[in-house]
């Protein structure tokens, strides 16, 4: 499992021209799986990406975690963060999950963040999304579980 997570001080998805979902400031996570991934990575992630200090205290340190700041999560699933470009120039994506799996650990995924009382919005799983952000910092971060096994 891999996240890419941006600090932001807003952010939405569309699909098809309607919004469907949009934050004020927290994390916008750009989700992808890979063959293998359980719910040890599923919970292990989303513990991680809650308590992670990325947000500034009073004194501009990065002290404080999404629950700190009481911040949401734009969710969004992104397969192609699988996609492995070392040969040739189109990405091969074989190390992504199959979709129907992807879908359920995504589903899952966002379940767990919300279990841990943060806000989740979401783009639609499989569709073309526009995805606007305002990066705070900017931070961005990248975050692997290599199955619950650290990042």
């Amino acid at each position: 499992m891999r996240i890419v997570l941006q600090r932001a001080k807003e952010a939405s998805v569309t699909v098809d021209g309607q919004v469907t979902g949009a934050i004020q400031q927290g994390l916008v996570c750009l989700v992808g799986f890979t063959e293998g991934d359980s719910e040890a990575d599923i919970r292990y992630l989303a513990d991680k990406l809650v308590h992670l200090r990325i947000f500034e205290d009073e004194n501009g340190k990065m002290n404080h975690s999404l629950k700190d700041v009481g911040g949401g999560v734009l969710s969004v699933s992104q397969f192609t963060l699988y996609g492995d470009c070392r040969k040739g120039r189109r990405p091969n994506f074989m190390a992504a999950a199959r979709p129907e799996e992807a879908e359920r650990l995504y589903d899952r995924f966002n379940e767990e963040l919300r279990s841990l009382g943060v806000p989740v919005e979401t783009g639609i799983f499989g569709a073309m999304m526009d995805v606007q952000l305002t990066n705070d910092g900017p931070v961005t971060l990248i975050l692997e579980s290599k199955n619950g096994k650290g990042c």
